[in-house]
């Protein structure tokens, strides 16, 4: 029976691999390949450690957000009553 050889890795190696492949212009598969380790494993450290911390939304652009989405709901239930209206049309002629 083999037995799989497990590599622990420290913390500053993960948090160095997951920015490379972010920043690097090679895929995801390609840095690791490069590193020597595990596509899946490279994809979870990105997960856990390569994620920069997010800036806040200024007010004004959340306020903009919030009328774009008003806008989109509006436009989605005006498409969905004349896709209602459409169905019941075809119903009809079909009748």
């Amino acid at each position: 029976m083999r037995k799989k050889n497990i590599k622990n890795y420290d913390l500053e190696f993960k948090q160095s691999a997951a920015k490379l492949a972010i920043e690097s212009e090679q895929s995801v598969a390609e840095t690791a390949r490069s590193l020597g380790i595990n596509e899946n494993t490279l994809h979870g450290w990105i997960r856990k450690h390569g994620n920069p911390p997010q800036k806040p939304i200024a007010s004004s652009e959340l306020e903009k957000l919030h009328q774009e989405l008003a806008q989109l709901r509006k436009e989605n239930s005006r498409l969905k009553q004349e896709r209602d209206i459409l169905k019941k049309a075809v119903c009809f002629l079909l009748a």
